[in-house]
């Protein structure tokens, strides 16, 4: 039933008619100058002493005049409760670098001004011209020419097209107490719709309307690895199903990351295969931290782009904060070295530390999950180390790197990771490692275990994710958090 059909009712039964011209009134006020205030107006005014029409036909045209208004209302309404900006440290560092470039730019130009011939000067004054390389030329007259009823609402139209559909936020079983934190930094509210049944099947429902919506899903496919994932595509597919204009799945760790490629015969390329699972349900966007491999971004199709975030951004802040002696980064296998090389990128620009080492060591692997031997590349000697890899699984490789790293002189070794697993007994090794700190992502739930592990230090990637799902809602860069 429309809603002009329950106006026309309720003014035939001659009830609530006191509130509803009231609220009529109020939505009127808002849309002062608009073609549905003017239509709802004239209707009334050409009403105004007919005691029938509170009965008849004439008053059902106006009651739906005022409905269309009511409902332009709520629609801006809407459009205009935008999502606020957190305005995080990362989002702050990114306005400093912009102003920054813009002082720069700025400076050069005073110091090389452009000089132009009297004449041509002259003429581009008198004439108004504007070069337009690649874009139409710019009108500015139209903007002149209206009135302030009438940019107030091309305003508010401008931001409904910018902003036209809201934004929700589901998250499923993995990782609750995240998606929660990226709630809050946001301001808005987090959906959850996974339940199970008595048998352990996934039951999906969303409470809440969301046709029309842009959906963020935050869901880490970490263990248990495939219940995670069925939480994920089910939910994608029953979003899909209720009209959700866009669906973005925030995947804080994506498993079956390492195997990304086949490495002997008859072995599946695991990674690609859930990326062609995600698809086919129906994705529009991938939020990713720290991938296993950059290739992986690759697995999915141009349609749907992926964010590859990095978490070491997280990690430099934190060690930067630190006091240390001679630091060097290692990387703790060949893949891995330029993901070191950007972290000691990071803390010298950002913290100026212009005497950062950087080193790497050789492993040669028995088996998955067994090292057999290692080869420092660098120079070590009464250096503070910072091991960083993108995840710790058994925290063999890592404790073996440390027991390299201090038989080779260093004097502290520190170790960043964006994900930690700690399968097995990872936690209990790294506790009687003679590592000083491991420090970790919060991109997998904690545990009491590790909780109680004091070598062990935890910290948030909400507020990067959060602003990251600001920054793609309302189309600004990401790139600029991370430079």
């Amino acid at each position: 039933m429309s809603m002009a059909t329950v106006f026309a009712r309720r003014f035939a039964a001659g009830q609530g008619r006191e509130i509803a011209v009231s609220t009529l009134k109020t939505a009127a006020a808002r849309n002062t100058g608009s073609a549905s205030y003017t239509s709802w107006t004239r209707t009334t005014a050409s009403n105004t002493g007919n005691s029938s029409s509170k009965n008849g036909a004439t008053f059902a045209a106006s009651a739906a005049a005022a409905a269309t208004l009511l409902g332009g209302a709520a629609s801006i309404a809407l459009c205009e409760k935008n999502l606020k900006d957190p305005m995080t440290v990362y989002a702050v560092n990114a306005a400093k670098n912009a102003q920054r470039f813009v002082e720069e730019q700025e400076n050069e130009e005073n110091e090389t001004p452009l000089e132009l011939p009297v004449e041509e000067s002259q003429e581009s004054n008198n004439d108004n011209t504007y070069i337009a390389a690649t874009s139409p030329k710019v009108e500015h007259s139209a903007a002149a020419d209206m009135t302030i009823e009438e940019a107030r609402l091309e305003a508010a139209t401008a931001k409904a097209k910018r902003h036209s559909a809201g934004l929700k936020l589901f998250s499923g079983n993995g990782n609750i107490g995240l998606s929660l934190e990226v709630a809050k930094v946001l301001g808005i509210n987090l959906g959850k719709a996974v339940g199970r049944f008595a048998d352990g099947e996934v039951n999906v429902m969303i409470h809440e309307n969301v046709r029309g919506k842009d959906v963020y899903i935050i869901q880490p496919t970490c263990p248990p690895v495939n219940d995670n994932l069925m939480e994920l595509l089910l939910m994608v597919s029953t979003l899909n199903r209720a009209s959700a204009r866009r669906i973005t799945v925030v995947i804080p760790y994506y498993g079956y990351a390492r195997q990304d490629r086949k490495m002997q015969a008859r072995v599946p390329i695991s990674a690609a295969d859930v990326a062609r699972l995600l698809e086919a349900m129906g994705i529009d966007r991938v939020i990713a931290v720290d991938l296993h491999c950059g290739q992986i971004q690759g697995f999915f199709g141009p349609r749907v782009p992926v964010d590859n975030l990095d978490g070491g951004i997280v990690g430099i802040d934190y060690f930067g904060d630190k006091d240390l002696h001679n630091p060097v980064v290692v990387s703790p296998d060949a893949g891995g070295v330029y993901r070191a090389k950007k972290f000691k990128e990071g803390l010298t620009h950002k913290f100026d530390m212009h005497d950062i080492g950087l080193a790497m060591i050789i492993k040669q692997r028995a088996r998955a999950g067994t090292v057999d031997k290692m080869d420092l590349v660098g120079e070590v000697k009464d250096c503070d180390c910072i091991i960083v890899d993108d995840m710790i699984d058994t925290a063999g490789t890592l404790c073996k790197a440390a027991d390299v790293l201090i038989a080779k002189g260093a004097k502290r070794v520190f170790a960043f990771a964006s994900h930690g697993l700690l399968s097995g007994p990872g936690n209990d090794r790294i506790a009687n490692s003679k590592m000083e700190e491991c420090v970790i992502l919060n991109t997998i739930p904690s545990s009491p275990q590790r909780s109680a592990n004091e070598k062990l230090t935890e910290l948030s990637v909400a507020p990067l994710l959060a602003q990251t799902i600001f920054n793609i809602h309302a189309k600004k860069s990401i790139s600029a958090l991370f430079k």
